[in-house]
C-alpha cells in the first residue's frame, strides 16, 4: 500500500512505522545509527529513538550506544509463517532430488504483493553473486519464478500490476516496458514456463515452472538458477527444463492428494 493511499479506520500508523524500522536493516545495512534509521524511515530522530529503544527492550534490537543491529530474535517474526507453510516442507525433497540431478540451485517461491519471496531453497556449492536465502525478495516481474505466477493472473490484474511496477532496468537485458512484459507474460502463459536471461543480474539465467493445486490454481513457482557462462539458453531448455517440469509435476501430484490447504498463506492475486 502506498503512503498516499487512504487508510482504513482501524489502521495503526505507529505499528506501520515500527515495522518500517525493522525493515530498514538488511544485508547492505546490518548496523545503522539513529540518524540513518530516521532518514531511511522518514521519521524524526526522537520518533526513531523511541522505536529503536522499544525494540531493544523487547529483545529485537541490540545497540552499542551508537549503532543498532537486529538480534536473532527477529527470526521469530517469520518462523510462525514458515512453520505453518507446509508447501515448502512438501516441496523440499523434490527440490533436493532436482538439484542432485542438474547440479544447479533450485528454489520454491510464492507471490507476496509485487514481490516473490523465497520459502524453500536448495543451493549448490557454486558461489554466485546473488546472495539468496529463505526470505529473500525480488520484484516478481524481473524473475522467472515471478513471471510464471503473474502469467496465471487474470488479464486485468496483470495490467494493474504492470502499471505500478518499477520498470527501471537492472541490466542491459531487462525488459523495461509494459508492452514487452505483457507480451512475455502471454508467452509464459502459453508455454507453461518462464526463462529469464540476465535481466535481474548479469551472468544469471533462470528457468521456472508453476506449482498448481488440485483445482489448477497456481500456488507457487519452482526455479533453477544457473550461471550464463556454464549454460546457454538452449542448454537450459534442453538439459534443465525437462527435469524442472518433472519435479514440479511430482509436487503437483502430491498437492492433488493433500489439497490446497497445505499451501495456506500464499498471495496469488485475483483469480480468473
Amino acid at each position: 500500500m502506498s503512503e498516499d493511499a487512504p487508510r482504513a479506520p482501524h489502521f495503526v500508523k505507529s505499528f506501520e512505522r515500527g515495522l518500517a524500522v525493522i525493515r530498514a536493516f538488511d544485508a547492505d545495512h546490518p548496523a545503522l545509527t539513529l540518524s540513518e534509521v530516521a532518514r531511511a524511515c522518514d521519521l524524526t530522530r526522537a520518533a526513531a529513538r523511541r522505536f529503536l529503544l522499544t525494540l531493544a527492550d523487547l529483545g529485537y534490537v541490540h545497540t552499542d550506544g551508537r549503532r543498532f543491529r537486529l538480534t536473532p530474535r527477529v527470526l521469530e517474526l517469520g518462523y510462525s509463517y514458515l512453520a505453518g507453510f507446509t508447501l515448502a516442507q512438501l516441496a523440499e525433497p523434490y527440490l533436493e532430488q532436482l538439484v542432485a540431478q542438474v547440479r544447479e540451485s533450485s528454489s520454491l517461491c510464492v507471490l507476496d504483493g509485487d514481490d516473490v519471496v523465497y520459502v524453500a531453497r536448495v543451493p549448490t556449492s557454486r558461489i554466485m553473486t546473488a546472495s539468496i536465502t529463505v526470505g529473500t525478495r525480488f520484484p516478481a516481474h524481473l524473475t522467472s519464478v515471478g513471471r510464471v505466477m503473474l502469467a496465471d493472473l487474470p488479464d486485468a490484474e496483470i495490467e494493474t500490476r504492470l502499471a505500478r511496477a518499477d520498470l527501471r532496468p537492472h541490466t542491459a537485458r531487462t525488459l523495461a516496458s509494459v508492452d514487452a512484459l505483457r507480451a512475455e507474460l502471454r508467452r509464459v502463459r502459453r508455454q507453461g514456463y518462464a526463462l529469464v536471461d540476465q535481466e535481474l543480474e548479469d551472468g544469471l539465467r533462470s528457468v521456472a515452472a508453476p506449482v498448481r493445486d488440485r483445482d489448477g490454481e497456481v500456488l507457487a513457482g519452482v526455479n533453477i538458477a544457473v550461471h550464463a557462462g556454464r549454460n546457454s539458453l538452449e542448454s537450459v531448455r534442453r538439459d534443465l527444463l525437462p527435469h524442472l517440469l518433472a519435479a514440479v509435476a511430482r509436487i503437483d501430484a502430491d498437492l492433488r492428494i493433500t489439497g490446497p490447504a497445505r499451501a495456506a498463506g500464499h498471495d496469488s492475486g485475483t483469480r480468473r
